[in-house]
């Protein structure tokens, strides 16, 4: 079974702005609850091929693991790939205007859980659903109350 969860948010800044800070690994930290530390194995910025490092907690567990990226198209999105682990996933980022200074971020993970992590696969999307609701909303708020430019 695999897991493709997708959710998505609309934020009050442009476009622009929105994925420009969400682009960039470094912030992930900022923005992501799960996510504790991000290290660059490439020199940044972020663009195809670039190799990012991060440690995050999920499920109770500490995960360690790395993201190649695979797709940038600055301001539209980004797309990171890992093969690493029981659990190979592929995270998209797309990125749109919506209206008068506004954006809608879509968040998209999936991958196909291998060995044991195929039985849990069901509780995982829905833990990763709510993960991702809860970072994209913590995203809206570091962007509209200006966390952006700190």
């Amino acid at each position: 079974m695999s897991v493709d969860v997708i959710t998505e948010i609309v934020i009050d800044r442009p476009c622009d702005e929105v994925a420009r800070f969400a682009s960039d690994p470094s912030n992930a930290p900022r923005w992501y609850v799960n996510i504790k530390s991000v290290a660059w194995e490439t020199d940044p910025p972020a663009v195809v091929g670039s190799r990012v490092s991060f440690v995050a907690q999920f499920l109770g567990r500490r995960l360690a693991y790395t993201y190649e990226l695979v797709e940038v198209v600055p301001g539209e999105r980004l797309v990171m790939r890992t093969a690493e682990g029981p659990f190979p996933m592929e995270t998209t980022y797309t990125f749109s205007a919506e209206g008068d200074g506004r954006a809608r971020m879509t968040l998209r993970n999936r991958g196909e859980p291998a060995g044991f992590s195929k039985v849990l696969a069901p509780i995982m999307a829905a833990a990763m659903r709510r993960a991702n609701r809860k970072d994209l909303a913590r995203l809206k708020s570091v962007l509209e109350q200006g966390g952006a430019r700190a």
